[in-house]
């Protein structure tokens, strides 16, 4: 059963949904709504059920369907939600949280501590084959013995009355919070979920919007919660228009209200005299672009190699030219804004002439005995996305080294990639929460679920497991940095592009904004007439 996953960001999804969309007659869907109307581009979602999600695209609608004992606020640290209120014990292992008592699932029926009790030993049961629940619950005392089949409760979690619930983790963890901010711990009605296996069409939730209608291939639809405990929506309804077309089209025949910015248009919203300059809003984001290595399997496994095929790529040509100054280049793991983000951390460096020589120093010797090597990649069977032909390109000018490139289906890719992933791989990442921890550790301690590339270094392992239990926060922070430049050192993987969020707003819209982790809050969203 496959354990790991990641995150991409919509922007790199879209890239290929821009391909196929060029490619194929659209037809708008035709949603039969009344009332205030805010209409998006969307993407298919995998699935809406919490447990199961790991891909962009599916977390953004279960975001406004489903909620958590808490959220991260506007400064990436956890804030109430469900629940109002908790404690630390003194040791920093047990959390008591007091649940509101207004709050209930779309249906009407209260949410008691017994639901998320409930909830998270669904997610972690064997029988549920979820992807996440190991990373965002695996702290939780008897988690791993149910995710193992060995229990069917989970030890570390009592409930206490109706609206108290005591979770005991395995041992001080300053990130642990943040993870109940994560989808997997959302709560979920038990009654719906037993009804039927595809529950999560219907979904019974807790969010600020309900799931009206959803068209499998042509649009879903949103509508207001009455009932949500926290700030009521100002629409309605949302409508997604899902790979309708290209966005920007859309958006410029006022189908949609707003849209992403795809690279090939970035000249014409940055134009000052231009129709969308006025519209362009540039939003931060916690992600990064990476081309991972497997480690486990040669070349790679020889960190010569791995370094030499980093240091033969010429990033801030590559970032400048594909992206046209919209990303950032990466000489690191972690992103601008995110704690401990070192702006002084040393890359890898581009140097043709020490790649080369890299590779005389192998165990290969030279290019001529390197095995076969594939990058696989998300893709329709077409066209590959640019960045990754200028990457290839350049290995093969700079090394003499020819890689192919091997598609998966984009939908299913950040689920089947473990199993499928060949000599390296392209992929993304974008935080779940703001701690260091969930970019280092969560992608490369060998123990890591998340650890796509089977990196293994037994000394970064030691440095982050000491950085997750150290309290003072200023330490903490110091460590990972240090681990971080260990990984870069090592070349765990290429560190590519760090991304920003170029978005057009219609000036009728009011309050569109985005949680730090770069998902719209859709019920703060208003329409002025127009």
């Amino acid at each position: 059963m496959m354990k790991k996953f990641i995150y991409l960001s919509l922007a790199l999804v879209l890239l290929l949904s821009l391909v196929l969309s060029g490619c194929q007659q659209s037809v708008l869907p035709d949603p039969d709504v009344e009332g205030q109307v805010l209409n998006l581009y969307g993407h298919r979602p995998y699935t809406l059920d919490p447990a199961l999600a790991g891909d962009a695209a599916s977390n953004m609608y279960i975001m406004q369907l489903y909620s958590g004992l808490v959220r991260l606020g506007d400064d990436l640290k956890p804030a109430p939600d469900i629940a109002q209120d908790w404690e630390v014990s003194a040791d920093g292992c047990t959390y008591t949280f007091y649940l509101r008592r207004d709050v209930t699932f779309h249906s009407g029926a209260k949410v008691t501590a017994e639901d998320f009790s409930y909830s998270w030993r669904r997610a972690l049961s064997p029988d549920a084959g979820s992807q996440t629940a190991a990373t965002y619950l695996g702290d939780i005392v008897g988690a791993k013995e149910v995710l193992a089949g060995e229990a069917e409760e989970i030890s570390g979690v009592r409930v206490i009355g109706d609206y108290t619930l005591e979770v005991t983790i395995d041992e001080p963890k300053s990130y642990f919070l943040s993870k109940l901010a994560y989808v997997t711990a959302f709560v979920v009605d038990r009654d719906s979920v037993e009804t039927a296996a595809d529950w999560w069409r219907h979904p019974n939730g807790t969010g600020p919007f309900t799931l009206d209608e959803w068209s499998e291939s042509n649009f879903i639809v949103l509508a207001k919660n009455e009932l949500y405990y926290g700030e009521q929506a100002k629409v309605d309804f949302v409508v997604f228009l899902l790979l309708a077309g290209r966005p920007m089209d859309l958006y410029e025949t006022g189908i949609i209200d707003i849209s992403p910015v795809d690279t090939s248009y970035i000249e014409r919203v940055r134009d000052e005299s231009g129709a969308f300059f006025d519209d362009l809003v540039v939003l931060p984001e916690l992600s990064f672009y990476f081309i991972g290595f497997n480690s486990s399997k040669p070349p790679f496994d020889d960190v010569n190699i791995r370094r030499a095929f980093s240091m033969a790529l010429d990033k801030d040509k590559l970032v400048s030219l594909v992206y046209k100054d919209t990303a950032l280049p990466a000489a690191g793991i972690l992103p601008p804004g995110m704690p401990g983000y070192n702006e002084n951390l040393a890359g890898l460096g581009y140097d043709v002439a020490m790649a080369r020589q890299l590779i005389a120093e192998s165990s290969y010797g030279d290019v001529a005995n390197l095995p076969p090597i594939t990058i696989t990649t998300l893709g329709w069977g077409g066209l590959i996305a640019r960045e990754l032909e200028a990457v290839v390109y350049e290995w093969r000018v700079n090394l003499g080294v020819e890689v192919t490139v091997r598609q998966l289906e984009p939908e299913m890719y950040l689920y089947s990639l473990n199993q499928e992933k060949d000599e390296m791989f392209y992929s993304g990442w974008l935080a779940d929460y703001a701690h260091p921890q969930n970019f280092l550790g969560v992608l490369f301690h060998s123990g890591a679920d998340n650890n796509w590339g089977d990196f293994h270094n037994a000394q970064i392992d030691f440095v982050l497991e000491v950085a997750g239990v150290t309290t003072d926060s200023e330490i903490s922070l110091r460590l990972y940095q240090q681990a971080e430049q260990m990984l870069v050192d090592d070349a765990a993987c290429w560190p590519f592009w760090f991304g920003q969020s170029y978005v057009l707003v219609k000036p009728y819209i009011k309050g569109y904004t985005q949680s730090a982790l770069g998902y719209p809050i859709l019920n703060k969203v208003s329409i002025e007439p127009h």
